[in-house]
């Protein structure tokens, strides 16, 4: 029966060390809400000397109290706060040092240690200034499922970032494409993603739309396809086409030799036969300025190969006599056509 009564024996001391805590908190509350209203007694009644006095006592303990626990709180803060940044300088250069980890998620994980550290050391703080921590985690925990309702957009935003920088469809520095936008990856944000476009403007992207639009990403391979559609007239020949367009790619290191250049038929349109010349570069970056460029030699290429380029147009057959009867030609107007006139 020994070990069973000395088990509350043991609890004791942390129990009657609880519960001193607590008493004292009540106490100093049940002090100050008398001194509150003794104050506004002594104003009614118009005793304003009793009424400094009791002023001047309470300031005097208040600043009692406060260089008691002010003292002790903030020798804890700066001992927690020397211990936060050595931690946090320690994370911070081992998340340098290595090369799978992102710069989105580096920053994710610094930020999140940030939060948690000061949370601890704000907790710390509070109860060595005498107040009942249990009691205000948990009004901020109610607060805070308020605040999860009313930022709800916010939230899902942050899952979606925390959701981007673990599952990596881009990184920073990756050339992409989503609804018809065009640019390089800026910077990923728990909230946004930022998107440099060809004009040098920052797009503002939302989280939550990275992960359900269709994203085209561009550099994820490394090598990249550049295509430059064009089409030559019927009456010439595919061969002669290629023939002098490969050349062009001889003294440009931009461009990769294999998979080597190639000049293909894609279509038979309308009004002519569609080709593309096709090359690969190792240069994402570059995609749009060799696009550009090459698009300008291809047609002034085949222009002075005398390959013609042609262009969308329709004839026109009219019979005769239905077109014009019921008509009648008048005098010129600018003395160029006749004009005619409907009866």
């Amino acid at each position: 029966m020994a070990p069973l009564q000395s088990v509350p024996q043991q609890l004791r001391p942390a129990q009657d060390t609880t519960a001193a805590s607590t008493n004292g908190v009540n106490q100093a509350v049940d002090r100050f809400s008398n001194a509150f209203s003794e104050a506004f007694r002594l104003f009614f009644e118009g005793n304003w000397e009793g009424l400094y006095d009791h002023l001047t006592d309470g300031a005097l303990y208040l600043s009692g109290l406060f260089m008691e626990r002010g003292l002790q709180s903030l020798a804890a803060f700066l001992l927690l706060y020397v211990i936060y940044r050595v931690l946090y300088l320690t994370l911070e250069q081992a998340l340098d040092r290595s090369d799978n980890i992102e710069p989105g998620l580096q920053s994710l994980l610094l930020k999140t240690f940030r939060v948690v550290a000061f949370f601890f050391i704000g907790t710390v703080v509070l109860d060595q200034l005498g107040v009942n921590v249990a009691v205000l985690i948990g009004g901020l925990g109610i607060a805070g499922i308020v605040a999860g309702f009313a930022a709800r957009d916010s939230l899902e935003n942050f899952i979606a970032g925390v959701t981007v920088l673990v599952d990596k469809p881009f990184r920073v520095g990756d050339y992409i494409e989503i609804d018809d936008q065009y640019g390089q990856v800026d910077e990923i944000t728990l909230r946004s993603t930022r998107l440099r476009t060809v004009r040098n403007r920052i797009m503002v992207l939302p989280n939550t739309e990275m992960i359900t639009a269709k994203v085209m990403n561009h550099t994820k391979r490394n090598v990249l396809r550049i295509d430059i559609p064009f089409g030559i007239a019927y009456k010439e020949f595919p061969d002669e086409a290629r023939e002098v367009l490969l050349p062009l790619f001889e003294d440009d290191d931009r461009v990769l030799p294999e998979p080597s250049p190639t000049v293909v038929v894609t279509e038979m349109a309308d009004s002519s036969v569609n080709m593309a010349l096709r090359f690969y570069t190792r240069e994402p970056g570059q995609e749009v300025p060799l696009r550009w460029e090459y698009t300008e030699k291809v047609r002034e290429t085949l222009r002075e190969a005398d390959i013609e380029i042609p262009f969308p147009h329709r004839q026109l057959f009219l019979d005769e006599a239905k077109a014009f009867q019921g008509t009648k030609l008048l005098a010129p107007t600018n003395g160029d056509h006749p004009a005619t006139e409907t009866e």
